[in-house]
This record gives C-alpha cells, sequence and structure tokens, in this order.
C-alpha cells in the first residue's frame, strides 16, 4: 500500500499541474492606439516556426502600439510545451472577446469542440488575417462537421477556408524552397494604400519563398504586395531571370469575406511569415499596419511608428519538426 502511495506521489510531481493561462501568453497593451482592442494569435504550423513569428508580433503590438494580444499554440497535452505536431490548441475561447484573429495554421486536424471556435469566430464578420501556411490550414477528417466548410482541398467545399476566406489555397512554391528568397515589390498602383504606409520596393524581404497563387485572385481581392523571387538567399541577390518573375504572384491582398450570419469581414493574407521573415523591418510594418487596417483603424497608421523587435529574438530556420523542444507559454512572457 505504501508503494503505490509514493508512486502516486512521484507521478503528481513528475507531470506539472498547468493552470489554464499558462496554456497561453498574454501581453497586456498599456499605452497607444491600440489600447482596449484584444488581438487574438493562433500559431500551429509545422514548418515556419510560427510558434516564434507570432509571440513576437504580439509583443510588437502590445508594447508599441498598445494592443492587448494573447497568442495561444499547439500543445503537448501532459506537460504544456509547445508542440507543432499535436492537434490541440488550448484557448480558442479567447477568440469570444477577440477583436481581430491573426492565423498561422498548417493542416489541422482539431477536435471538434476547438474547430468551434474557429468557425464561431471566421463567420462573425469580424476581420482575419492569415499568415503562410493558412491557406492550408485545415485537415480534417471526412466525418468532422467542418469538413466540407473548411478542408483545404475538398473540390466540392470550394477548396475551404483558404480559398474561400484568404482567397487562395495551397498551390505551389513558386520560388524554389529553401534556395531562392522572397523580396516584396508594392503592387502598381497600390503605393497610397494604409497597408503599405512606410513601406518601399525592396523594404519586406524574407528567406521563405515566394509561393505560387492562381491569377487573377477571387472576388474583391487586390493585390498589395508582389514577390520578387530572388536568385539567392541573400537581401543583395538579384532578381531571378525568366518566367518566374513574369508575372510576379502576389504575396500579400485583401479581400472581404461574408460569413454564414451574413456579416462582411475584412481579411488580409500574406504568404510570408516564416519566423526568419519577421526579422525584415518592413515584413514587420506590414503586418503591424495590416492589423490596424483590419480594425478599421487606417487613419491610425504612422509610416514612422514604432515596429522594433521586442527583447530578444533569434529565430530558428524553417524545417519540419525544426522547432525547439521543452517550451512552455510561460516561457515567452515578455521581459
Amino acid at each position: 500500500m505504501k508503494s503505490c502511495i509514493a508512486i502516486a506521489s512521484l507521478i503528481f510531481f513528475a507531470v506539472p499541474v498547468l493552470r489554464a493561462d499558462d496554456r497561453w501568453v498574454v501581453y497586456e497593451g498599456t499605452a497607444g492606439p491600440g489600447k482596449g482592442k484584444h488581438i487574438v494569435l493562433v500559431a500551429g504550423d509545422h514548418e515556419y516556426r510560427s510558434e516564434e513569428t507570432l509571440p513576437q508580433l504580439g509583443k510588437i503590438l502590445a508594447k508599441h502600439h498598445g494592443f492587448k494580444c494573447t497568442v495561444l499554440f499547439t500543445q503537448d497535452v501532459t506537460d504544456g510545451t509547445i508542440n507543432p505536431n499535436i492537434d490541440h490548441i488550448p484557448g480558442l475561447k479567447n477568440l469570444a472577446t477577440a477583436d481581430l484573429a491573426i492565423l498561422f495554421l498548417r493542416f489541422r486536424n482539431l477536435p471538434d469542440a476547438q474547430m468551434k471556435h474557429l468557425a464561431d469566430y471566421i463567420e462573425s464578420g469580424k476581420p482575419i488575417i492569415g499568415l503562410r501556411t493558412s491557406t492550408h490550414a485545415f485537415n480534417l477528417r471526412k466525418d468532422s462537421p467542418f469538413f466540407a466548410k473548411y478542408q483545404w482541398n475538398n473540390k466540392e467545399g470550394g477548396f475551404g477556408f483558404g480559398k474561400k476566406v484568404l482567397g487562395e489555397t495551397w498551390v505551389s512554391h513558386h520560388g524554389a524552397h529553401g534556395s531562392q528568397a522572397t523580396r516584396g515589390i508594392i503592387a502598381k498602383g497600390q503605393a497610397d494604400h494604409p497597408i503599405v504606409r512606410g513601406i518601399k520596393d525592396g523594404d519586406i524581404f524574407g528567406p521563405s519563398d515566394v509561393y505560387g497563387v492562381n491569377l487573377p485572385l477571387p472576388g474583391d481581392s487586390l493585390p498589395l504586395v508582389l514577390g520578387q523571387v530572388v536568385a539567392g538567399m541573400k537581401p543583395t541577390d538579384p532578381p531571378l531571370e525568366g518566367k518566374k518573375n513574369d508575372p510576379m504572384m502576389p504575396i500579400a491582398w485583401t479581400r472581404t469575406y461574408k460569413g454564414e450570419a451574413g456579416k462582411t469581414a475584412r481579411v488580409f493574407t500574406t504568404t510570408m511569415g516564416a519566423s526568419q521573415d519577421l526579422t525584415s523591418e518592413g515584413l514587420r510594418r506590414l503586418l503591424v499596419n495590416a492589423s490596424y487596417w483590419g480594425l478599421g483603424m487606417e487613419d491610425r497608421i504612422s509610416e514612422r511608428s514604432s515596429v522594433a523587435i521586442v527583447g530578444d529574438y533569434n529565430p530558428r530556420p524553417f524545417r519540419n519538426d525544426g522547432f525547439q523542444k521543452g517550451v512552455r507559454p510561460t516561457d515567452l512572457q515578455m521581459k
């Protein structure tokens, strides 16, 4: 009997007891135009280190702009460590109080109860920002009640969340993956759009490659930034010669999405967003400006507002299973 009690005690102390608010991280904005607005950022891709991109973006939006930012992650159920390979995102209920959702997901097959929180938000008419692999955010089981509407490759459902909400699903790597980087070029006639305020050609750069899209983008999609395929991985490398840049693919655009309740949401999509991409000041400014725009606050966008990195930021290279193991949301608090 005593040995059983001892074993039970060891198990109890070996498994951390997680409080609900330890399963996600909240960055409280104190002052700035965003004070009083709540942004929920949801990280869950396998390759491009969304678990690094979104906490840093949340810190920037909170510290420099005053937004309250709640960042959610895919997690191990037992110990609460961040693990992109697990289909479990605690805290999606926070979307009920969100004014804006920023999603960086890839091929998620979430439990129905968790998907419902996402679906309720997506159909609510509130603004959505989708990064990189969110064009193919969901790979749901066929008996899921959300399969037809959100499954990334369901032709009968119109190619799901990516195509219907963001404007495109997964198509292709247009630039060579891992060897041809992306330089942002402002789309013709869009230099005065508030989302690109303070951004010039070449300010946006990242080692992630340009994604292919089907042209033209659907509906009222408005390309803002085009992706110039670069013949290398450095900002100084020249553009690739040939058909890859003729025409250039859109890498950032706006559109609207009318949800089931008949309410129309502002949507911004970029096929950039890897954690290494975020070292680009131009991309950080693009994402901050897009957050203001999504919230209908474009009159508050300043081309000189701070988008500086907050704290230490040493992003890991993008690759499958390349995440840092053993990290918990509590390790990512603002310092």
